[in-house]
């Protein structure tokens, strides 16, 4: 930080100028590879992405600290500019920053942009947006938000690696071969079937919606009928619950569904579909039940609701950060 201003040095400008380009959710696999030889220009833009991708990476670490009355450190530090020799410890010093500002392209904070992965997939989606794909094996796919699939080809083909969001998948016409679909470490494999599959932190969550799906996780291999669901992550599989096929595929049709949903869980919901984030300060309404329907194209409408229903304040924060408490 330019210490005579107050303000950020160009270089730190440049790097919060990246952010704000994958915080825009516009951003293609292309900026990641430009983002990628910035960073490797020299050991100081390294940093500078480093710190400034830090900065975002504070509002989750220092949520509860900026609960009103309180201050929280998360301004940049200064990034040294002068043109004296690098000495080996400030060279070790930018290999390291050079390593963080890659794990954050890979691996981007609060996932407030979307990972070189996803941006590297065969298909995509944006915030906010869904897209059907009819692949050449006769499998149907609707993605929703946020969504990045990449498909296996030779040995692989006829094989979906689900690596963000959330899809469903059907069979256009009767198959002799099952299809499989990867995600968060557990396989899920059907014949001819209808199914939706949802990553969810570590873990998936998958719901068969017609005929039979088999979903194999850690060794453990179950069946599910048509309205079941199971989710997998951490110790292995949980136990088979029943569902309501319209709640799940609500998001097809444009709506968010929720009955007796906790409160964080609609929170991540909301997420899906907006730029930026949502983090719920008060732990304590985390579990609050939720009941209600909301156009996921409206998602700051089922905030402002939020808002007035838990007598809760939403603080607005640079890159559509949303700090609720």
């Amino acid at each position: 930080m330019d210490e005579r201003t107050g303000g950020l040095t160009p270089l730190e400008d440049e790097a919060h100028a990246w952010i704000r380009r994958l915080v825009s959710g516009e951003a293609t696999a292309a900026d990641a590879e430009a983002l990628r030889q910035w960073c490797g220009l020299s050991p100081a833009h390294a940093t500078a992405f480093s710190v400034a991708s830090q900065f975002w990476d504070a509002f989750g670490a220092a949520g509860q600290s900026l609960m009103p009355g309180k201050k929280a450190a998360i301004a940049p530090r200064r990034i040294s500019q002068d043109n004296r020799p690098m000495g080996r410890r400030v060279f070790l010093g930018g290999l390291l920053a050079a390593s963080a500002a890659g794990f954050m392209i890979v691996r981007p904070p609060l996932d407030l942009w979307p990972s070189l992965p996803e941006l590297n997939a065969d298909y995509r989606t944006g915030i906010g947006e869904q897209r059907k794909v009819i692949m050449g094996d006769g499998v149907a796919v609707q993605m929703n938000s946020r969504t990045s699939i990449s498909i296996g080809s030779g040995k692989e083909a006829g094989i979906f690696n689900l690596i963000a969001g959330e899809a469903s998948f059907r069979t256009q016409q009767p198959r002799s071969e099952p299809f499989s679909v990867l995600a968060a470490g557990g396989r899920v494999s059907a014949l001819n079937a209808r199914f939706d599959v949802r990553l969810r932190g570590s873990g998936a969550c998958v719901t068969c919606l017609a005929e039979q799906v088999h979903v194999r996780y850690q060794g453990q291999i179950i069946t599910l009928g048509a309205g079941q669901r199971v989710t997998y992550g951490g110790e292995g599989l949980e136990n088979i619950v029943a569902i309501n096929p319209a709640e799940v595929t609500a998001w097809q049709d444009g709506l968010m569904v929720f009955n007796m949903t906790p409160l964080s869980d609609v929170i991540e919901e909301l997420n899906r579909y907006r730029s930026g984030r949502i983090i719920l300060l008060k732990r304590d309404i985390a579990h609050a039940p939720v009941n209600g329907r909301f156009r996921i194209d409206r998602p700051n409408e089922a905030l402002a609701q939020i808002e007035r229903a838990f007598d809760v304040r939403g603080r607005l924060l640079p890159g559509g950060i949303v700090l609720l408490g």
